[in-house]
């Protein structure tokens, strides 16, 4: 599949497994200070409401036409139904195992002219029960899948995560992982991990230049036998580390607005180019592009068919 050309991903299902949350919005206008306390007084305009986390990985794929399925826990709450009706607005086949026990993780940003001024969150770790449904109907999906994704932001979902790596690989199937913590053991197996750069550093340490940043990502790698490491850096782009080459794309955002979900549309277009048999050097330059392009919009947003089209015909 040549990376330069118009992407196919209509063929490519990938299985997505994690934490998934709703982001809500309330937009607003600030005009004075509260005379209770030296805070801004946000009076609300407009609300909205998007599938993040987990969720959204799933909606980035499916918002470049590739099909996703989406298995996490959540409550029987409302918030759980507006997370479903979002998915399936946006194509995502979606399973959520509901637990009475949990409360599906709220994210709410109140943004005034357009900045965020505060975000609150709810949430609360899902039972051992939950989980192992989670993972028997994981295990009956996982076959289906071209590739999968296991997005953890440290919620409690992937709590069992080694052995859904071990289940994949059993199969053949990559398995590309979003990781959260200092712990990457539990990740050892799998295809390819995808720090970012703080993330990276928590867990490798400090680097002095390139090189050494090189031996520390190669010395992960080989510790947790995975075939690659994708380090994102944010405004200097992405790493690749296999046991072949170290290889670096410099970044595509023209203007970072928001970066917020961004690791989300990054792994959901490696997968999708890995699902749709892309090698990994042109998987992370049209994930790059992906993420020069989302990081241009405000919150959890996806990016479409259309614009990564443009943005890798821009740069051919």
């Amino acid at each position: 599949m040549n990376a330069a050309a118009r992407p196919d991903f209509s063929r490519a299902r990938i299985l997505v497994a994690g934490d998934v949350m709703l982001d809500r919005y309330w937009f607003g206008d600030v005009s004075r200070i509260s005379p209770e306390a030296p805070v801004p007084v946000v009076h609300v305009k407009r609300t909205e409401e998007r599938p993040g986390g987990a969720a959204n990985v799933a909606r980035n794929i499916t918002a470049l036409g590739g099909e996703a399925t989406l298995l996490a826990v959540a409550g029987s709450d409302e918030a759980a139904s507006s997370l479903e009706r979002l998915l399936a607005a946006e194509r995502v086949k979606s399973s959520l195992h509901r637990d009475a026990g949990l409360s599906t993780t709220v994210k709410l940003r109140v943004i005034g002219q357009q900045q965020q001024l505060l975000r609150i969150d709810f949430e609360r770790p899902p039972s051992p029960r939950a989980l192992a449904a989670k993972l028997d109907e994981y295990e009956r999906l996982v076959d289906g899948a071209d590739a999968v994704v296991l997005s953890d932001y440290g919620k409690g979902g992937l709590e069992r995560v080694q052995e859904m790596i071990v289940a994949a690989r059993r199969l053949k199937k990559p398995v590309l992982v979003d990781p959260k913590g200092w712990d990457y053991a539990r990740y050892r197996g799998a295809t390819l991990l995808t720090p970012n750069r703080v993330e990276f550093r928590e867990v490798a340490g400090r680097w002095s230049d390139e090189a050494d940043l090189a031996r520390r990502a190669q010395k992960l790698r080989a510790e947790l036998e995975l075939e690659a490491l994708i380090v994102t850096r944010s405004e200097e782009g992405m790493s690749l580390f296999t046991a072949a080459e170290s290889r670096h794309e410099p970044t595509q955002a023209r203007e970072v607005y928001d970066v917020s979900g961004a690791g989300d549309t990054v792994i959901g277009v490696l997968a999708l180019m890995v699902g749709a048999g892309a090698d990994l050097p042109a998987a992370m330059r049209v994930a790059n592009h992906a993420a020069g392009i989302v990081v241009g919009k405000l919150g959890t947003a996806v990016v479409h068919r259309e614009e990564l089209v443009e943005s890798l015909a821009h740069h051919a």
